[in-house]
């Protein structure tokens, strides 16, 4: 999509701080975190929501689930504890509509979210 931020900043057309990179998903610092880790793991294949989502896409999902493991393993908050969010739509608090996993730490996460 030629007007999809993440599609944007996964081209390099607007920067970021990348986190790792592979042929399936980019990971990249939030601009503004609500934790001390923040990262964003975003899938290069362009899918809106998480409603568009196919049995196709299963892998690609589980691959990112996996690279989110590995990160928080990096960020020394496997032990401690993470919290992975992905919103779904306007009042699912989705913002940016390329499908997105947020993975956070760093701290306690309160319950409930909000």
């Amino acid at each position: 999509m030629d007007d999809c931020l993440f599609c944007k900043i996964i081209k390099g057309e607007i920067p970021s701080t990348k986190v790792y990179e592979d042929d399936k998903v980019f990971c990249f610092k939030d601009i503004a975190p609500e934790a001390p880790v923040h990262v964003l793991t975003v899938p290069k294949k362009h899918i809106s929501t998480l409603n568009e989502l196919t049995e196709e896409d299963s892998a690609l999902v589980a691959h990112a689930f996996m690279v989110m493991q590995k990160l928080a393993k990096e960020f020394g908050m496997d032990e401690s504890g993470y919290r992975i969010v992905s919103n779904c739509n306007k009042d699912g608090g989705q913002t940016v509509f390329h499908i997105h996993f947020h993975l956070l730490g760093g701290r306690a996460m309160a319950w409930p979210p909000g």
